[in-house]
């Protein structure tokens, strides 16, 4: 007897993992709340929050995708999600994400001034958290990534503003999805902030500088 067998889904425990540098005053501190790219972790992510400026006065969170294997290195490093039960994947993470900042706010004396960080695969977990995990935020800074296709289907009336950042070399998140992303949000009434930089896919001293100004308007604002 040949043939595909049936497909079934069960829900499971698992455990994610994520990186928290706390300030030398962490007392009404911004929180800042990343999510790295495909084939990364919470380690390398949380070196690239760190050198955002004026970052040392935010608490850091670097959230570490929940699906993890072994890069050539015999690193562990890890992916959000692939095609395969996406929509299950989504819910799953979202969950997570929204755990990771509950349970941050409930250990450290943190502010209300909440922003979410993305980079890559990461840029739609930092969409999808300020749409859908239950926390308010501030701002969501966003580099080399798009918005999921859900979200445009999605009530995004509160939206914060959004840092959108491209290389002027990126390939994937090319000149016509960024144009797509800055249009999408912009008729949806959101103050979006286009930064395109020198660059491909990657973080850069330009780019680390706009985010700097974000995190300092953000942080003035809500002061």
């Amino acid at each position: 007897m040949s043939g595909r067998g049936e497909e079934r889904e069960i829900a499971a425990l698992v455990h994610g993992r994520y990186l928290l540098d706390i300030p030398a005053e962490p007392e009404g501190a911004p929180l800042l709340v990343g999510f790295h790219g495909y084939g990364e972790n919470a380690d390398r992510h949380l070196e690239e929050l760190r050198r955002i400026p004026g970052s040392s006065r935010w608490a850091l969170c670097a959230v570490q995708a929940l699906h993890p294997f072994y890069n050539r290195l015999n690193e562990v490093i890890a992916s959000w999600m692939t095609r395969q039960q996406r929509e299950r994947a989504i819910q799953d993470n979202l969950r997570y994400a929204a755990s990771v900042v509950a349970e941050v706010k409930r250990e450290l004396p943190v502010s209300e001034r909440l922003v979410y960080l993305g980079f890559s695969q990461g840029a739609a977990m930092a969409y999808r958290a300020a749409a859908g995990s239950g926390h308010a935020c501030r701002g969501v800074v966003v580099l080399g990534g798009d918005v999921p296709p859900e979200l445009e289907r999605h009530d995004l009336g509160a939206f914060p503003p959004v840092l959108l950042g491209r290389g002027s070399s990126e390939e994937w998140y090319d000149a016509a999805k960024m144009e797509h992303d800055v249009e999408l949000l912009r008729g949806r009434g959101i103050d979006i902030r286009p930064c395109v930089f020198q660059g491909g896919h990657e973080w850069t001293d330009e780019f680390r500088a706009a985010a700097g100004r974000f995190l300092e308007e953000v942080f003035r604002l809500a002061s």
